[in-house]
């Protein structure tokens, strides 16, 4: 932490322009987005049919509504398959609806609706990193899992196959017009989506509370995520897709309870991230997720426990009186309720944890050692590797991988 006498703190903190959260907040869209536009382009994920609920809202408020399904994590193809649609359809509003492919997809059309030129004059690293120039069309994003918090980020996460990489369009103006968050969208996520995407939250609750560009108003909305991911992520693996999913929150306290603890806690991660930073989880993440056809919320979860023994031992090593060192230890209290807990008691917490939730290895989406030098290299230039607490060796960052591998 920041102690009596350091340099002084300066940070600046940017979020969707309005944030609406809690169980059945799904039912107040209609109108907020009749304000926005009354023709909406509705991007979903592979599962249309889970729209129904939110085309019938928007119907009721005589919207126009055209779909557009997002399969798989979203592509640059994808994007400009998107713009194509709204623009036919004279969509002048986008509503993004499901997890983080959805919305990453939905914030990128949005942008390009109302930006000339190419999708790739606005990539970084496989295009020419323009800057938007023109502030989005009106964007709606309502998330339908707990994981990315790209709800409230200002960048979206595109694959390019050509390239075998995944890029970011990065602009304040991608932060969304509205975020609406109902934790009851979630209730019903099977076991290995909860289990991921919650690690993916909890990966971007821990990124930012130690890495290099933390700052006191990120460390209060991490401190608050974190401890409801160490009290709910167990109890809301537990109750997926039993009984409890198909009942009304009333009749089990207990896991209505846990979806929304994990919910909140995917919409402060995003908070985090997009205001502070993160670091060699994600530094990776996106190397991989361009190169294997892997989730992006089960490499983090594969990476998490490894990356963070690797900072730690790195860090006492070369940097012992870091505050990033002190802030693992912190870290450690959180998690297990323990506040004499050590930075090796979080990292074994972690560790059991993703036993606990059967996280699979990186050997499971085909990842292998030869594959080691190019991850390194690719993790090495990611953006996110600058916030790491320390910078990593080639050596440090092969070494996660032969632990997150088997």
């Amino acid at each position: 932490m920041t102690k009596a006498g350091d340099k002084a703190t300066r940070f600046e903190f940017a979020t969707a322009i309005r944030i609406v959260f809690g169980a059945g907040t799904l039912s107040e869209v209609g109108p907020l987005a009749k304000a926005m536009g009354s023709r909406a382009l509705v991007v979903t994920g592979r599962n249309l049919s889970r729209a129904d609920s939110l085309l019938s809202l928007l119907e009721a408020e005589k919207i126009n509504c055209a779909t557009f399904a997002v399969l798989e994590e979203p592509t640059v193809e994808m994007v400009c398959a998107g713009v194509q649609r709204a623009r036919e359809e004279r969509c002048d509003l986008v509503i993004g609806f499901g997890g983080g492919s959805a919305l990453d997809a939905g914030k990128a059309i949005a942008a390009m609706l109302t930006n000339p030129g190419e999708l790739l004059d606005y990539l970084e690293v496989i295009g020419k990193a323009k800057p938007l120039a023109q502030p989005a069309a009106p964007f709606i994003a309502i998330p339908t899992t707990a994981g990315t918090g790209t709800e409230v980020t200002r960048n979206a996460v595109l694959a390019s196959p050509a390239h075998r990489v995944k890029v970011s369009l990065r602009s304040q103006f991608l932060l969304p017009s509205l975020a609406v968050v109902d934790p009851e969208l979630t209730y019903q996520l099977p076991p290995a989506i909860t289990a991921n995407t919650g690690l993916d939250a909890l990966t971007q609750l821990i990124e930012p509370y130690t890495c290099l560009r933390a700052n006191p108003l990120t460390d209060a909305i991490c401190g608050e995520g974190l401890r409801r991911v160490a009290r709910s992520l167990r109890r809301a693996y537990e109750h997926s897709q039993g009984p409890a999913a198909r009942e009304p929150a009333s009749a089990k306290p207990e896991f209505a309870i846990a979806r929304e603890d994990m919910a909140l806690a995917s919409l402060l991660g995003g908070l985090a991230l997009a205001n502070a930073g993160l670091g060699a989880v994600h530094g990776f993440a996106n190397p991989i997720g361009g190169m294997f056809p892997v989730p992006h919320g089960a490499v983090c979860a594969a990476l998490l426990p490894h990356v963070m023994e690797i900072n730690i031992r790195a860090l006492r090593a070369r940097a012992p009186g870091s505050d990033s060192l002190h802030r693992y230890d912190q870290l450690a209290g959180i998690l297990t309720g323990n506040s004499k807990a050590t930075a090796d008691e979080g990292v074994v917490w972690m560790r059991d944890l993703c036993a606990y939730l059967q996280i699979a290895p990186l050997r499971a989406f085909a990842v292998t050692e030869q594959d080691f030098p190019v991850l390194v290299e690719k993790a090495e230039r990611a953006s996110s590797m600058k916030s790491n607490p320390i910078i990593l060796s080639t050596e440090e960052l092969r070494e996660i991988l032969v632990q997150a591998i088997d």
